[in-house]
């Protein structure tokens, strides 16, 4: 799995971790929608879950593909 997102281009991922976590603009991003929910326990439904969970899926792949270029170790001789 970790090898798939490897071959992800960081950066597809950091447009597709900006337009989610933007998108809806107005009223308001969903994602903040969604958090304030979840702070306040009204996150409930089955499709506030998985809405929040869409919006926030390119950001947590962002994430965790930048620690593993950072971990990466250089090859010798460099």
């Amino acid at each position: 799995m970790l090898k798939l997102i490897d071959r992800i281009p960081v950066s597809l991922l950091l447009a597709l971790a900006v337009i989610l976590l933007l998108a809806p603009v107005t009223p308001v991003p969903h994602v903040w929608e969604k958090l304030v929910m979840l702070l306040r326990g009204e996150l409930r439904r089955p499709l506030d879950v998985f809405d929040l969970i869409y919006h926030l899926l390119p950001t947590v792949l962002l994430i965790v593909r930048l620690i593993r270029l950072r971990r990466r170790p250089t090859p010798s001789g460099e």
